[in-house]
């Protein structure tokens, strides 16, 4: 059976990811899915740096705005929503381009990775639900490392779901992830991970929270907390929000809240260049071999792109 075609545009927060996603799309008949644990939620537009409709160029956009920022979010549901937006944007004779830095979200789509280990034993996670989360990563550094080394410690969600499938299954989840990485796709797919040199990316997320800062990004985790939303959810737990409730709470002053955004954004783009660098299929594109010069890349992308067969 021939195989469904499948783009991925993936890098570091900040490398210039949505600019270059949408001439892709318009150069190939693309739309795009996003991969993005945070563009999901309606009203969380600055601190996500969320593509404006304006920007889209007339390119359809796929799981941005899908849920309150109420709801809870992980890559089970990503996945399912994926794979639903990519059977649609494939029936219409189009090409999906999956675009985000979430790499777990894309592994789960590219391989097809199966989550469905689950002996229906939910006591343990109670358990750990009910445990201080730093204990809980303690844990995790301790039995699984290299998990640890992937995973931020303020996502819970993902820590506590790494101790509960060792638990389960007396395998690391680290382990099952390096299996899971084996499979082979069921697509013919390019997997295209833009990068630059890391001060360049590190000035560039620099200047990005500068500008979500005068874009109002406090007014919005303002306006977020007086709709009721609260530092245990997901949805708050994304960069620029956490800190900025810390903020609004009192806890930390303004000028720390900035700090930490920054620093944390910056080691959350060298966690996430650490895990393009397990993946195995993926084409580096370094931003710096082009002069930074979004035509040559494109072009560069479109010979790949048909070298591989996937465009004519």
């Amino acid at each position: 059976m021939e195989k469904k075609k499948l783009i991925v545009l993936t890098g570091p927060t900040a490398v210039g990811k949505t600019k270059l996603s949408i001439a892709l799309a318009k150069r190939c008949g693309g739309e795009i899915i996003s991969a993005d644990s945070m563009q999901v939620y309606r009203g969380m537009d600055i601190g996500s740096a969320k593509i404006r409709p304006d920007e889209m160029k007339g390119v359809r956009h796929h799981l941005i705005d899908v849920l309150d920022p109420s709801q809870s979010f992980d890559v089970v549901q990503f996945q399912a929503l994926a794979n639903e937006a990519i059977a649609d944007i494939q029936s219409r004779g189009r090409i999906p381009i999956l675009t985000g830095g979430t790499g777990f979200y894309i592994q789960s789509v590219v391989y097809d990775i199966d989550f469905t280990e689950n002996d229906g034993d939910t006591s343990y996670r109670r358990m750990l639900e009910e445990m201080d989360p730093s204990q809980l990563y303690a844990m995790l550094k301790e039995s699984d490392p290299e998990s640890a080394a992937a995973i931020h410690p303020n996502n819970i969600r993902r820590v506590i779901r790494a101790l509960e499938f060792s638990h389960q299954t007396g395998m690391l989840i680290s382990e099952h992830n390096k299996t899971q990485r084996q499979k082979q796709s069921s697509y013919l797919f390019c997997y295209f991970v833009l990068t630059q040199d890391r001060e360049r990316v590190y000035e560039r997320i620099n200047r990005r929270v500068d500008l979500m800062l005068e874009e109002g990004l406090e007014a919005e985790v303002r306006r977020l907390r007086d709709m009721g939303m609260t530092p245990d959810m997901t949805s708050m737990k994304g960069l620029g929000y956490a800190e900025m409730l810390r903020y609004l709470s009192g806890e930390i002053p303004y000028e720390e809240a900035v700090r930490l955004i920054k620093r944390n954004t910056r080691h959350f783009a060298k966690r996430q260049l650490t895990w393009f660098r397990r993946e195995k299929d993926v084409i580096w594109i370094d931003r710096d071999d082009y002069g930074c010069d979004d035509g040559r890349i494109l072009e560069a992308m479109t010979d790949i792109l048909r070298g591989r067969g996937i465009l004519s």
